[in-house]
């Protein structure tokens, strides 16, 4: 039974673990048996680790996890206890003298949200892959999303609560096409549906409690925007994993994570900023056969879905609200 995540996809685990006083942790997508794996990277800030071995004419073709972290740069370093976990168990990249774990990564800087001093690192990276099951993922303020907010154009304190969401879709014939997306925008999230912001930036004299949401687009082209922008310039990003059964060449594993990147473009207004370090990752497990074009257009739809269903998900911190607190209001 399909449980409408991730996991859906045979070989996949999630290992997620979050300290819940720092408000940051970190998400491990392991994938032991070998993954074909591509990446598309699109905002003007990115923290990432090992993404240029999987572009086309590179010699690497499969991967062991992808590590989504909290941290900034500093997060990356739950990478290496990912690759401590997968050299224990002999799983990596033969190079004669030793097995290499292929670990990629990206990260989302949550420093102005709990404790800045607190970071996920090797120990909390190799926690995760203890934690690691098939089990659905638990969403919200689980992993590399519990530090994850949007709306930030007036700044952390203006922002809304977001984070880690998954959805899964069936596109017959056997294939199913995946997303787990940890959702930490410049922008709002976008119901496409409903046409309806449902977390972003908070209009400025909003508390918690009782709150009002601006517009981010509106506000940018205002005086107000274009003097404010800067406030949270390279604290933001959407970052995340589609995985598919289908079988994919490691040039179409890249073509699907470039596609993917629509599902960010119709629920994240504005996406892809130079503020934003936006990051997907594609990665093949299976034999199925389907067209790369068809994967690309439902993986941007499990995408769309995964970044709704995770700002859904999310609860408040501290003075931070959450959707969630806005539909209990309305």
């Amino acid at each position: 039974m399909l449980t409408n995540s991730i996991v859906d996809i045979k070989g996949v685990k999630v290992g997620q673990i979050q300290d819940e006083k720092a408000h940051t942790g970190c998400t491990v997508i392991l994938c032991e048996k070998g993954a074909i794996a591509g990446v598309d990277q699109r905002g003007g800030a990115p923290g990432t680790r090992e993404t240029d071995l999987l572009h086309p004419m590179h010699l690497v073709e499969h991967i062991h996890a992808v590590v989504l972290s909290g941290g900034s740069a500093y997060g990356l370093d739950a990478a290496s206890g990912v690759m401590r976990y997968l050299e224990e168990r002999k799983v990596g990249f033969n190079a004669g003298v030793a097995q290499v774990p292929i670990v990629p990564s990206a990260v989302i800087f949550d420093l102005a949200v709990g404790d800045s001093k607190v970071r996920p690192d090797a120990a909390m990276g190799y926690a995760a892959c203890l934690l690691a099951s098939s089990e659905r993922p638990q969403e919200g303020n689980f992993g590399a999303g519990a530090g994850a907010t949007v709306g930030k154009i007036f700044g952390s304190n203006s922002a809304m609560k977001s984070g880690v969401g998954t959805a899964s879709i069936s596109i017959g014939n056997g294939v199913i096409v995946s997303a787990l997306m940890i959702v930490n925008a410049f922008g709002d999230v976008w119901d496409p549906e409903s046409r309806q912001i449902i977390a972003g930036a908070r209009k400025m004299g909003s508390n918690a409690k009782t709150f009002s949401r601006a517009d981010t687009l509106e506000t940018m082209r205002s005086l107000l925007g274009r003097t404010t922008v800067s406030f949270a310039a390279g604290q933001n990003t959407v970052i995340g994993v589609v995985a598919t059964n289908s079988r994919l060449t490691k040039d179409e594993a890249n073509k699907v994570a470039q596609m993917a990147h629509n599902g960010i473009a119709t629920t994240v207004r504005p996406a892809h900023t130079m503020f934003d370090g936006d990051t997907i990752f594609a990665i093949s497990l299976g034999s199925r056969e389907a067209d790369v074009s068809i994967v690309g257009a439902y993986g941007a739809i499990a995408v769309e879905k995964a970044i709704l269903s995770g700002t859904r998900a999310a609860r408040a911190i501290e003075k931070i609200p959450s959707a969630f607190d806005f539909a209990e209001k309305s």
